[in-house]
């Protein structure tokens, strides 16, 4: 797995970077425009559905989905309760329900929700799969399931970087685990800032299924890998640190490259 693909570093990656995301790294990463062309493919049209947006962050992508459906129904859930108060903040969500938890051991019952919505939070799921199973129980037959994530560059310097920061699916793994889990229907949806210029793989896609039947999904679960809480001995927390260090040097590398390639954009357009 890679350095910060694991529950505890992205806590304390997500401590840190929580302070300046929605100024910083949102207008690089995860525009507006993507959000709505990603949330469109969860087919959010009626206003009275009952909407989890897991792994919800700052509550940037929910405030998306709060345009569509009324703040009541929707739940925001995240392992990080620095993120959740960020998002208190936002005015839109006020009516919102918002909940520390675990995207990989969701704490609801089978069948709760019409629309499932996960958004820059699959890239750091020790189990991905498990994920996206749990997406499926959690689903009334009928429902949607929206995950939006990374792909894997192409490029050989953002292939290192990548590789060492978090998970980078590829396009072909994400159908996958959206298969497996029992999802049909299944649509991806590649989604990028306006700077990126590859077009020899995605930026990143939205992939959306639906779920046919009630209950579990047909896929068994394996049991959880990591738990946040669990203790950590001396050697754990050391290489944990040693992960955390490594990897967030490997993630914030893409910022400035991402700036620059901003501001490129923008003058190719002025």
């Amino acid at each position: 797995m890679r350095l910060i693909q694991h529950k505890r570093e992205a806590y304390w990656f997500y401590r840190v970077l929580s302070l300046g995301y929605d100024d910083w790294i949102n207008p690089l990463f995860w525009t507006p425009a993507m959000r709505e062309r990603a949330l469109a493919a969860a087919r959010l049209d009626q206003r009275d559905m009952a909407v989890l947006d897991a792994g919800a962050g700052t509550g940037f992508t929910t405030e998306g989905i709060v345009g569509s459906v009324y703040p009541s129904g929707v739940t925001m859930l995240d392992q990080s309760p620095h993120q959740l108060a960020r998002a208190a903040r936002r005015p839109a969500l006020a009516g919102v329900r918002r909940l520390l938890g675990d995207a990989e051991a969701l704490p609801f019952a089978d069948d709760s929700f019409d629309r499932y919505v996960s958004a820059g939070s699959i890239e750091y799921w020790p189990d991905p799969q498990r994920g996206i199973t749990e997406a499926y129980r959690v689903l009334r037959p009928g429902g949607v399931a929206l995950v939006v994530g990374p792909v894997h560059p192409a490029g050989r310097l953002a292939r290192a970087l990548a590789d060492l920061w978090m998970l980078f699916p590829s396009v072909e793994q994400y159908r996958t685990w959206f298969e497996r889990a029992g999802f049909t229907d299944i649509e991806v949806v590649p989604v990028a800032p306006d700077w990126y210029r590859d077009t020899r793989v995605p930026y990143a896609v939205a992939v959306a299924g639906v779920c046919d039947a009630a209950g579990p999904s047909p896929l068994a679960t394996s049991p959880v890998t990591e738990a946040l809480d669990a203790p950590q001995s001396v050697s754990q927390r050391l290489r944990s640190a040693a992960r955390l260090a490594v990897g967030s040097l490997a993630g914030l590398a893409f910022v400035p490259i991402a700036l620059a390639m901003t501001l490129r954009a923008r003058r190719e357009r002025s």
